[in-house]
């Protein structure tokens, strides 16, 4: 090989080497971001759920604190009460099946509303899109205390909704219905006026609320994929708009559908403000019950514990029969 091909032949040995010489480098930087990453989780999950679970087998010290144990009466608390097998109370389990029901109904309801909403809403400009989710997306920031409170004035028997009924005849007009009776019933009405709070339903329409724009968003962007000439070519066959919206519609978005209800049915899980505001005490929730015992009077942290755990696996089994779901249900063409 001549002088001339050597030095043809360099530059290219330089371009090959090149990669070589930084892969050791680009490797460095992958494991340091893997470690920064698994640190970040162990740190703010790992951790705090496994003191949460070492400390629901703990020791409730009458008159005083609690104890590092290794007992499982908090759990047989729980499911059959303290005073198990002399007496047994469902109690707990009550709350837990209200926490379930609060959270699989307004779960629903904001899915069932968002999506058409969501559906219209893609088929609209850009532009108008894009407010729609700057919107949205600004609703967000407010807390759960502030729309709690908003919805508390509302519902209010003395200045909100109850209040309107009075003045404008309504209230009248349901009793000499019969309407009023069937509202007293159902616990959303007094001798006197109709009352939503507490009561079943201002606790439904509250989380409902506080997650439909999460529903909205989540809904957005499959809804935004559909292409719009298979709902046109089914309207030109004849299908009706619920034939289209069962046949077309819904199928291409079952997943987003099955997943968005079981994000929010897991949000559900934990909501606090609007069940203590809202809901009748005797229909009080799992969240509730341990914000009680770890910071209320009772100061039972092991017992809280206990029933945050049991909350969290709720919420694991309802997540992996999603799942199961997802993988049985046929995939849409």
């Amino acid at each position: 090989m001549t002088a001339t091909d050597d030095t043809a032949a360099w530059p290219r040995e330089t371009a090959a080497a090149a990669p070589g010489t930084k892969g050791p480098r680009a490797g460095r930087s992958a494991l340091a971001v893997q470690v920064v990453l698994w640190a970040t989780v162990l740190v703010f999950c790992l951790v705090p759920l496994f003191l949460v679970l070492v400390i629901s087998f703990g020791h409730k010290i009458e008159g005083a604190g609690w104890e590092w144990a290794l007992t499982l009466e908090n759990y047989q608390r729980f499911f059959v009460g303290a005073n198990w097998p002399a007496e047994s109370t469902s109690l707990y389990l009550g709350q837990l099946y209200w926490s379930m029901r609060y959270a699989v109904v307004a779960a629903l309801l904001a899915v069932v509303t968002a999506l058409p909403f969501t559906y219209l809403m893609t088929r609209q400009s850009r532009r108008a899109q894009a407010v729609w989710l700057v919107f949205l997306l600004a609703t967000l920031s407010l807390s759960e205390v502030f729309i709690v409170m908003g919805w508390d004035i509302i519902l209010s028997n003395n200045s909100g909704l109850p209040m309107l009924f009075a003045a404008t005849g309504l209230t009248d007009w349901l009793k000499d219905t019969g309407w009023f009776d069937v509202l007293r019933d159902w616990g959303l009405a007094n001798p006197r006026n109709v009352k939503f709070k507490p009561s079943e339903v201002a606790t439904v329409l509250t989380l409902s609320y506080l997650v439909w724009p999460y529903a909205v968003i989540l809904l957005y962007p499959a809804l935004s994929r559909l292409d719009p000439s298979l709902a046109e070519a089914a309207r030109t066959m004849g299908a009706r708009p619920w034939t289209v919206a069962r046949t077309v519609i819904l199928p291409s978005v079952r997943l987003p559908l099955i997943g968005t209800t079981l994000l929010l049915f897991v949000f559900l899980l934990g909501a606090y403000v609007a069940i203590t505001v809202f809901a009748d005490p005797s229909q009080h929730t799992t969240a509730v019950s341990v914000y009680e015992h770890v910071r209320g009077s009772t100061l039972n942290a092991p017992f809280g514990a206990a029933q945050s755990v049991i909350l969290l696996v709720t919420a694991t089994a309802f997540l992996v029969l999603g799942q199961w779901l997802t993988r049985k249900s046929p995939r849409a063409a």
